[in-house]
């Protein structure tokens, strides 16, 4: 287990594992045991366990209310942000545990990057857009080479090159939701997670949002949240199938069925239920 070290202004602070490009011989880049989560006292989620693996992608599928985007935020600690969660289990990240209280959860979102369903790009220019996070973090190289850079990742330099002084807001759908993604890479994350990223897109920007990601997975570990099977079948590695069960008082609790290979979960799934939601007989 990673020890915490001092900071200079004091405060404990866990080195949180390798940078971008740095595997080593780890590896896992997650490693969720019997997670559970509550909100205001009610059970959301619970007992899920997912090793997630170095530059693949994880697809989380399941039927709406099933616990997917909760389990993704968790990944980030973004549920932090809400009042009334209570999160138990184990969330560890190249081996550090995400939620001992030596970990800065700010470090934690800058290595584990978030793309949310709709594109949300800033009032800002398209350059400003991807400049924002590398500036806040006091970055100090050729800035105009890394909102290059990162454009280039995300697939979208050539068709914003003329436009950087242009409001992010005059971009199509597709485009502002890829430009969300230079964003994320421009402060260099190790891993990208994604809510539901292409449901308000059409099919061809759809298709270039899932061909980005593809690329993308040379660098970067990826997890997607998505109700769409025919994406998850195309774009990832791994798939975990998430199901809903509902108690007698009406409390619906997400936990997970199945997790292997994609392959595996959409042509031979070991569980019925697994194979009842992949072949259409619910959900």
């Amino acid at each position: 287990m990673n020890e915490p070290s001092e900071t200079t202004t004091g405060r404990a602070r866990f080195a949180l594992g390798p940078q971008r490009g740095d595997v080593g011989e780890r590896e896992l880049v997650f490693d969720v045991y019997d997670l559970s989560v509550s909100y205001g006292g009610v059970q959301a989620v619970r007992d899920v366990t997912l090793p997630i693996r170095v530059r693949e992608i994880t697809a989380l599928i399941g039927p709406s209310g099933c616990g997917k985007t909760t389990v993704l935020r968790c990944l980030n600690r973004m549920n932090d942000l809400i009042d009334g969660v209570r999160i138990e289990g184990q969330v560890r990240y190249h081996g550090v545990d995400l939620y001992h209280r030596g970990v800065d959860p700010v470090e934690v979102r800058r290595r584990i990057g978030m793309v949310f369903q709709k594109p949300n790009p800033f009032p800002k220019s398209v350059f400003e857009n991807v400049a924002f996070g590398p500036r806040i973090a006091g970055f100090k190289g050729d800035m105009g080479a890394l909102v290059e850079e990162s454009l280039r990742k995300a697939a979208l330099w050539d068709e914003v090159k003329d436009k950087l002084k242009d409001s992010a807001m005059t971009l199509s759908g597709g485009q502002q939701q890829r430009l969300c993604i230079a964003r994320a890479i421009a402060v260099e994350p190790d891993v990208i997670l994604m809510d539901e990223p292409c449901s308000a897109l059409d099919p061809i920007a759809t298709a270039r949002i899932e061909d980005l990601m593809r690329e993308l997975v040379a660098d970067y570990t990826i997890v997607i949240v998505t109700h769409n099977m025919q994406q998850a079948a195309r774009v990832s590695d791994r798939t975990a199938f998430f199901t809903v069960d509902v108690d007698e008082a009406g409390h619906r609790t997400g936990t997970v069925v199945e997790y292997d290979q994609t392959e595996v979960v959409f042509t031979n799934p070991r569980d019925k239920r697994t194979e009842d939601y992949v072949t259409g007989r619910f959900g």
